[in-house]
């Protein structure tokens, strides 16, 4: 067994077991235990919220916090930890998912032990109690990412009733990379969708990322919010610095949609995209849509969360240099 001189230590911590988290005293201790049970895979992104939870955490302003974190952080004002010999060893955290059109699918996030105290059914019973806990905030669904060469945690998940959805992978690609001169495509004609196209674009969509797949990716669900640029929704992003543009390509009678890339740009934030390619197209129309993305966004940080089993587009990606960043499965369970 390894020392746990580093274990992270609960205020005011009294005997063992579960209990709900105290935002007064557990931030900085639980912030310690995601750093040590996730430090693998967290980004810049989810460091920079822990430390913002230690500091916030020291000055005793835990509530504060909640509406100031990254999604990896979020939602901990419900959650349950594990203390045991004084300490607390084990987290889950649960908060309501607030999808469009859905009110009654949470999160299940943050799932930990500390290595000292895995194999002892720690994360079991946080599990089973958040789940209860779920049940009676009226949740009808839980979702939840576990890492795709994480058998263990999967394991215990299925176990529980949860089901796959999808694998996927986050690829990023850096700003300070060059675009990369475009590629020797004949006859492909990008431009942006017409009124007319809407249908179409959701055609496309619906059958490349139906919902019981995981949809548009992690906690977006395909709605017509997510496709369908109404007036509404671009006032919203104009009040709040942001925008999203669509490229398609139509195929050659223009009554179909082949391939299409939602660009979400924002100050301050990595450019989003989302890459739509009918399977027969592969190869093809996702390379000429990636150039493009490269070429026009070159001086953005690019992040494409895209499925994990569609090699021929990912191995596109790589070439034009995003690099892998995480793969995991979207898994859910109907409570």
């Amino acid at each position: 067994m390894t020392s746990i001189v580093s274990l992270p230590k609960a205020s005011a911590a009294t005997g063992s077991g579960p209990r709900p988290i105290n935002l007064a005293t557990d931030l900085g201790p639980l912030a310690d235990l995601i750093e040590r049970v996730f430090a693998d895979t967290m980004d810049a992104g989810g460091r920079a919220a822990l430390r913002e939870m230690r500091m916030l955490g020291r000055l005793g302003r835990g509530v504060n916090v909640l509406q100031r974190l990254g999604d990896g952080a979020l939602g901990i004002q419900l959650g349950y930890v594990w203390i045991e010999d004084g300490q607390l060893v084990g987290n889950v955290s649960v908060y309501p998912a607030q999808l469009p059109g859905d009110r009654s699918t949470w999160i299940v996030a943050n799932v930990g032990t500390h290595p000292d105290y895995q194999r002892r059914g720690i994360a079991r019973k946080l599990m089973i109690h958040s789940l209860d806990l779920i049940r009676a905030r009226g949740g009808r669904r839980a979702v939840l990412q576990v890492d795709y060469d994480n058998v263990g945690a999967q394991g215990l998940y299925i176990s529980l009733g949860f089901t796959f959805e999808r694998a996927w992978t986050v690829w990023r690609r850096n700003a300070t990379l060059r675009g990369l001169p475009p590629p020797e495509i004949d006859q492909v004609y990008i431009t942006h969708p017409r009124f007319s196209d809407r249908r179409a674009l959701w055609a496309l969509a619906e059958q490349l990322r139906p919902d019981h797949l995981g949809g548009l990716g992690w906690l977006r669900p395909l709605h017509p919010s997510t496709v369908h640029l109404n007036l509404l929704k671009r006032l919203n992003e104009f009040l709040n610095l942001r925008s999203t543009e669509q490229l398609v390509i139509r195929s050659e009678d223009e009554r179909a949609i082949r391939a299409a890339l939602f660009v979400e740009r924002g100050a301050g934030i990595s450019t989003r995209l989302t890459l739509l390619v009918h399977p027969d197209y592969q190869g093809l129309y996702d390379e000429a849509l990636i150039s493009t993305a490269v070429r026009r966004f070159s001086g953005d940080n690019l992040v494409l969360e895209h499925p994990y089993h569609e090699t021929v587009t990912n191995a596109l990606l790589e070439r034009y240099g995003f690099r892998h960043s995480r793969s995991a499965f979207h898994m859910r369970l109907d409570v």
